[in-house]
């Protein structure tokens, strides 16, 4: 069991993407929309925790200043182990100190963070494929290039249990 503090999206942006996730699913390409419980989000996690306390994370990071919505423009694709390709986003000046100063927050609640969100180490992205094969790759590159770039609005965060799809809003957006 994972928790994610997840950026989330607008209701257009989110109806795009679960579009995107519905056209690889016709041509058989695994995504979140079949992935485990089948109840994801479109989204893009600050951070992914490990080991965690869910009201002593959500404090620490309802604790944190409210930094406002904003556009972020997905315009590359990124093909990562074991078959999951997400969609790249052009990085905002911004994103990466808030993302710094969200995984010190949860860190300061005795978290554990996995290692991919470390600072220095976050590739900021947004699932598309969980199982790709290497033969699936070129539908995959093919659908998201019919869409890119694509401007999506982020507009609120939540705490997100990746097994259940539980999720907590968070009261403000770090």
């Amino acid at each position: 069991m994972a928790l994610g503090v997840c950026l989330l999206f607008d209701g257009r942006s989110e109806r795009a993407l679960r579009g995107l996730w519905l056209r690889l699913e016709s041509q058989g390409v695994p995504t979140l929309h079949s992935h485990t419980h089948g109840r994801h989000h479109p989204h893009v996690s600050y951070v992914v925790l490990l080991d965690y306390d869910v009201e002593a994370v959500r404090t620490a990071v309802d604790a944190l200043a409210d930094r406002g919505g904003f556009d972020l423009t997905f315009d590359a694709i990124a093909a990562f182990r074991r078959g999951r390709v997400a969609l790249v986003p052009a990085v905002p000046a911004d994103l990466v100190p808030r993302q710094q100063q969200v995984v010190q927050a949860v860190r300061g609640s005795g978290a554990l963070v996995h290692r991919h969100y470390e600072i220095g180490r976050w590739l900021p992205h947004s699932s598309l494929a969980t199982r790709a094969t290497t033969q699936q790759l070129p539908l995959v590159a093919a659908a998201a290039y019919e869409v890119l770039p694509l401007t999506v609005r982020v507009n609120r965060a939540a705490l997100i249990d990746s097994s259940t799809a539980r999720l907590w809003p968070l009261a403000t957006l770090p």
